[in-house]
């Protein structure tokens, strides 16, 4: 057994970010800046987007796109139930209805077969979460939206530097589509906290960068750009949600070693993979029926609760007696007490995010993890379940 704690995720801060957040701290411009606007040009640069727009988390760019997108009172927004409850509570802050629709048990996304059945006049857009880093088949979800002229935003919280077909999750150059990314400790690379919001649309792009900052021209471009003076106009009522130059100073560096953490994550999983494949007590997630490249951000599992006589969490607390950290991703959205009561959803309704909802559990997954770490990971996985229900 490990003498000291191994925990699900760790983030990997160089000292060359370290120094760059000094720098900042030094030149006295620490808030949005110059560092922040490199950012996202880099950014932009890596995914192929034509605009980025950095921001102080994912949710605040699931929310911005939202606005910027125009949805509102009376729309209805599809999505998945086996997902972070901030892609359902953004939904509501835009005022529109979250409409769920099943997920598939061998991707864990949203299942697209699934999707014409959820469709009604008020339907407006639909929002994929790739969950784990999976990309979802696109090319079935931008079919659907074409079809229905609905809007697409594109959860990426999970998937930074995963391929859908080649392509990079957030190249999107199509109108009315968005993708947005996580910066969360926990996420592929991170900036403390922070977001990046990306789109082909200039309209979206253009609404994005006014809402982020209370709806104010200044600091804009194009049309509502004040260039010279102190004076701005108000466009919409706007939020506070821009990323400061010290979380930008970080991502930067973070950014230029994402190909190298991704790497080092997916060598990980595929030791886990070889060591966990028919293991008595592990319900390994399937394969995805399309070429991808998956962003393996987390690492989940399912937990044969049946099999085991375990359940999810005394399998996560066997691990934790053996210093293990695990995490829960995620209890299914409708599950909680607040949508059940609000939108009347309940057990049943949705069976495939329930059955990955009660057994699913994070492994420890990050690229500062050494051989041994993750030998120790796998030895008390294997520990577990060869136990059973001793």
């Amino acid at each position: 057994m490990r003498s000291t704690f191994l925990p699900f995720a760790r983030p990997d801060i160089s000292e060359e970010a370290i120094a760059e957040v000094a720098d900042s701290l030094r030149s006295g411009w620490i808030t949005t800046g110059p560092k922040a606007q490199a950012f996202e040009e880099e950014f932009a640069a890596y995914t192929g987007a034509p605009f980025a727009l950095a921001l102080n988390s994912a949710t605040a760019g699931l929310h911005l796109a939202c606005l910027a997108l125009g949805l509102g009172p009376d729309d209805e927004v599809i999505t998945t139930p086996m997902t972070f409850v901030a892609t359902v509570n953004t939904i509501l802050w835009a005022g529109a209805r979250p409409v769920l629709v099943d997920i598939d048990r061998e991707t864990l996304n949203i299942d697209r077969d699934r999707l014409e059945a959820a469709l009604t006049e008020r339907t407006r857009a639909i929002i994929p979460v790739h969950f784990a880093g999976l990309p979802c088949d696109m090319d079935a979800i931008e079919a659907f939206a074409d079809r229905h002229g609905l809007a697409v935003i594109e959860d990426a919280a999970h998937a930074l530097g995963a391929r859908y077909r080649g392509r990079l999750v957030g190249s999107s150059t199509r109108q009315r589509h968005v993708t947005v990314f996580s910066f969360h400790p926990t996420k592929n690379i991170t900036t403390g906290e922070g977001g990046m919001l990306c789109t082909g649309d200039e309209e979206v792009a253009e609404k994005t960068a006014l809402l982020r900052q209370h709806g104010m021209s200044k600091g804009a471009w194009k049309r509502y750009a004040v260039q010279g003076t102190p004076h701005y106009d108000v466009h919409f009522p706007g939020l506070k949600y821009n990323m400061l130059d010290i979380e930008a100073a970080i991502g930067r560096d973070q950014l230029r070693r994402l190909e190298g953490f991704n790497g080092r994550r997916r060598q990980i999983a595929a030791r886990y993979d070889e060591a966990f494949t028919g293991l008595p007590g592990l319900i390994l997630p399937g394969g995805a029926g399309y070429d991808h490249l998956h962003g393996r951000h987390i690492y989940t599992p399912l937990v044969d609760i049946d099999g085991l006589g375990l359940s999810r969490d005394t399998f996560m607390a066997r691990l934790r007696e053996r210093n293990i950290g695990t995490a829960l991703h995620y209890q299914a959205v409708h599950l909680f007490r607040y949508y059940g009561e609000t939108f009347g959803w309940k057990k049943g309704d949705f069976p495939a995010a329930e059955f990955v909802s009660d057994r699913i559990v994070s492994l420890p997954l990050f690229p500062a993890m050494t051989d041994d770490d993750v030998s120790d990971v796998i030895d008390a996985v294997r520990a577990v379940c060869l136990a059973k229900g001793a």
